[in-house]
């Protein structure tokens, strides 16, 4: 974990703004000199300067906290998606990683393949949609046949299981939040 620059954050917010370092000093009730020296990293104000600073520019307290976002790191290209396999459905995770709220995944059912010998259910919540082939799904006991540009939503802890017992595979964009893998 990189150290977050909460200087930098202040001094972007402020001239966003259109504000001179004096003018922000002043509405916050702080001086141009001690504003000065926090947006250039030589001193770090304290969670009641934060939330004066934060008051002022319009713009809650925690943004100053946030770590920065490398872009970069925000793509994931096709050839280099991480694939996990697990009997005979493949994943290929679409978002970046499961560090966030969300995560994204293709599953990949070859013919005469499940998810799961049983209904299982997890806390994330979940939507579905059928890129390629057809599916089953059993949610709850009910089964329904889910075809390519159909969708499903599985609420959390629903007991579901995916199957393929057609002749062609099938692959399935879905989205879970919290991730749970």
């Amino acid at each position: 974990m990189e150290d977050i620059n909460i200087g930098k954050k202040v001094e972007t917010y402020r001239k966003s703004q259109g504000l001179s370092i004096r003018e922000l000093a002043n509405r916050a009730g702080i001086t141009p000199s001690m504003l000065s020296q926090i947006e250039r990293g030589l001193a770090n104000p304290s969670i009641q300067t934060l939330k004066v600073l934060a008051k002022t520019l319009q713009v809650p307290t925690f943004s100053f906290l946030l770590e920065e976002v490398r872009t970069e790191e925000l793509v994931v290209r096709s050839q280099h998606r991480k694939k996990m396999i697990m009997d005979d459905v493949s994943y290929e995770l679409v978002s970046p990683d499961i560090s966030g709220k969300l995560a994204t995944a293709i599953m990949h059912f070859p013919p005469d393949s499940s998810s799961s010998e049983k209904l299982l259910d997890h806390q994330g919540e979940e939507v579905a949609y059928v890129i390629e082939g057809k599916i089953r799904i059993s949610l709850e006991g009910e089964e329904y046949i889910l075809e390519s540009g159909d969708s499903v939503k599985i609420p959390s802890y629903m007991k579901h299981r995916w199957i393929n017992d057609f002749n062609e595979k099938a692959a399935i964009l879905f989205s879970v939040t919290p991730p749970s893998f």
